[in-house]
C-alpha cells in the first residue's frame, strides 16, 4: 500500500513533535549538588556549565585550597549527573524515534 499525503503529513508532524519534545527535555536538565559536608552547593546546566554556586556558613573556614577542591569536586559530581541524565533522555528519544520511523500506516 502506498502512503497518502495525509498519512505522510501526520507522520512528519509526529516526528517533528518528538524532536521538539526532546529538545525541551534537554533544555530543562540541570543538577544541584551539595558537598557531603553541606558547605558547597553547585548547580550545573545541561551544557555542563556552572550556573550557580553557594557557600554555607563556615565554608570560609576550610581555607582557600580545601574550599577550591570542594567546589571543583561538587561541580564535577553535578556535571556527571547532568551527563547521565542527558544520556538517559537521549536513549529514550532514540528508542521512541526509532519506533516512530519504523511505524507503518494501517492497511
Amino acid at each position: 500500500m502506498t502512503w497518502g499525503m495525509d498519512e505522510l503529513e501526520a507522520r512528519a508532524q509526529r516526528q517533528l513533535d518528538g524532536l521538539h519534545e526532546f529538545q525541551e527535555k534537554l533544555r530543562g536538565i540541570s543538577v544541584r549538588e551539595t558537598s557531603s559536608d553541606g558547605l558547597v552547593t553547585a548547580e550545573v546546566d545541561g551544557k555542563g556549565a556552572l550556573v550557580d554556586l553557594e557557600f554555607a556558613y563556615g565554608a570560609n573556614e576550610l581555607g582557600a585550597s580545601r574550599l577550591a577542591d570542594q567546589v571543583v569536586t561538587t561541580a564535577a559530581l553535578a556535571a556527571q549527573k547532568v551527563y547521565a541524565r542527558i544520556a538517559a533522555v537521549t536513549e529514550e528519544f532514540n528508542e521512541s524515534f526509532g519506533d516512530m520511523l519504523a511505524a507503518r500506516p494501517a492497511e
